[in-house]
């Protein structure tokens, strides 16, 4: 069998450079955000039907990580990555999988396997020029019972980005690629299998990425700030009660209107967001809902907020609901990867 060492990602460089790899999964966690950060661009206005054949392309070619539910991790930096050797990767990685399903066995590269391993690229989710185009890794199969000319179906799928990665990408060595976000929608065991390969095979770590509520807080008020089409869902946030003897669970749920005149009356410069008017926002909403309840929520730990552009929950659980809006979500996701790298 050939080795992925052997491969197009050159995994044993040379001695004398820095060296991102640990074990998959394991590390310290922490997040934090900068004390000024920018609201999610506004979707672009196009004029002309080029113009919006252009729109609707783009919206396709991502549609599918919309109304999904992903799981957050932040890498270190690939050594010897390149976009341009995406089919050897997927070739290897298939080669890998097969062996780890069975166990070592020796499996031919190029053989007739069970699962399919695809690695292609997401050029459209960059935040710049700069960014390195996303990757996108999938899996997929056929039921053994199904026709050879039946559809394959996706069983696993993730993709790594940098949006407006630029904090880390440039004081990297030529030889890294900068890509700190990695999205996963699947089986936990297929994750590690895919982690591993690409630590061993561009000496790379994967983390877990939790948001705190510190993190949580401020998707709440940069999303509410966030225009949207009517219909649109409530503002929902979930609050966790400590120190009971049974999990409980507070949810409030806020009409998006109002919420949204709440934020107008609190920020300052339109398209920017500052900790101070997070936390006005945050402190009015527990005003209110101490007012109706008589439950102080500041003594409560905030878990997860669901909104009209995306939900986030503290365990490192996304979900994208608006394709405008999405880059700017990567860009707030891609800027707590890096923190936790650094």
């Amino acid at each position: 069998m050939e080795s992925a060492a052997d491969g197009p990602g050159q995994p044993r460089p040379s001695t004398g450079r820095p060296s991102w790899g640990l074990p998959f999964g394991r590390a310290r966690r922490r997040s934090a955000l900068s004390p000024n950060s920018r609201l999610p661009p506004a979707p672009r206005r196009t004029q002309g039907k080029a113009g919006a054949a252009g729109v609707a392309e783009d919206t396709q070619r991502t549609a599918f990580l919309l109304c999904k539910q992903w799981a957050l991790y932040s890498v270190t930096p690939l050594y010897r990555f390149s976009e341009a050797h995406l089919r050897d990767y997927s070739r290897l990685l298939s080669a890998f999988f097969a062996a780890e399903k069975k166990k070592g066995l020796a499996v031919e590269i190029g053989g007739e396997l069970d699962i399919k391993v695809s690695v292609t690229s997401l050029p459209d989710l960059k935040g710049s020029d700069r960014d390195q185009a996303a990757i996108l890794v999938q899996l997929s199969s056929r039921s053994s019972a199904s026709p050879k000319n039946s559809e394959e179906k996706v069983v696993w799928s993730g993709w790594f980005c940098c949006v407006a990665g630029d904090e880390l990408s440039e004081n990297l060595p030529e030889a890294f690629t900068c890509l700190p976000l990695f999205l996963v929608n699947g089986a936990e065991s297929n994750t590690a299998i895919v982690g591993t390969w690409f630590q061993k095979t561009f000496d790379c770590c994967f983390r877990r990425l939790s948001l705190s509520p510190f993190n949580l807080s401020w998707m709440a008020a940069m999303w509410t700030g966030c225009q949207v089409d009517k219909p649109a869902p409530a503002t929902e946030l979930v609050f966790s009660v400590p120190r009971l003897p049974h999990p409980l669970h507070i949810s409030y749920a806020i009409n998006l209107e109002d919420a949204q005149a709440l934020w107008a009356t609190i920020q300052k410069t339109p398209g920017e967001i500052t900790q101070e008017e997070v936390d006005v926002f945050m402190d009015c909403l527990y005003s209110h809902f101490y007012r109706h309840f008589k439950i102080h929520l500041s003594a409560t730990k905030l878990v997860k907020v669901s909104t009209a552009v995306a939900s986030a929950h503290c365990d490192g659980i996304i979900k994208f609901r608006r394709s405008q809006y999405l880059t700017g979500v990567l860009m707030l996701l891609t800027e707590l990867a890096i923190c936790q790298i650094q």
